[in-house]
């Protein structure tokens, strides 16, 4: 699957952290994919402190053909002692199609073009099969499970920068 990443940009984040759809959006996203109002208040959080919008931001993502947004991506907070943290989702409708291994596959490409990113961490629940054949699809390894503070078991996929 080709996919694109668009980056949200303020004004998209701020309709989205109020729990509304923006117009712009609304007639060409399928429904699930757009991120949901806690990640873009955690962005602007982050973009009112100053950190850069390529870490903190969210990315919609484009099916190529179509420009249909399916999902959404992007890094937590900014990388930390050579480490950055990943997200993702994709819509309910638009699974199994290679739309979420191909959105996680860019995110480590950007992350490693910065000379500073040695790991990406993607935190991974437990149930979440899915998600974790992605993960191990792309080389992450499975290391320790913590619990988060939903009570929710967090299996935390590693993938080291390529030599």
């Amino acid at each position: 699957m080709t996919i694109i990443l668009q980056l949200l940009g303020l004004a998209d984040l701020r309709t989205l952290a109020a729990s509304r759809i923006p117009d712009r959006l609304a007639a060409r996203a399928a429904a699930g994919a757009l991120p949901p109002a806690f990640v873009a208040q955690r962005a602007l959080g982050l973009l009112e402190a100053g950190e850069s919008a390529g870490w903190c931001a969210s990315f919609l993502i484009l099916r190529a053909h179509d420009e249909m947004v399916v999902g959404a991506c992007g890094f937590k907070d900014i990388p930390v002692d050579g480490q950055v943290e990943i997200g993702y989702g994709v819509a309910p409708a638009c699974r199994g199609q290679g739309i979420a291994t191909a959105a996680v596959r860019e995110l480590a490409r950007i992350a490693f073009a910065d000379s500073a990113v040695q790991r990406v961490l993607a935190q991974i629940d437990q149930d979440n099969t899915p998600s974790s054949r992605v993960a191990a699809r792309l080389g992450f390894a499975a290391g320790h499970t913590l619990i988060d503070a939903d009570g929710d078991r967090l299996v935390q996929w590693v993938l080291g920068k390529p030599a």
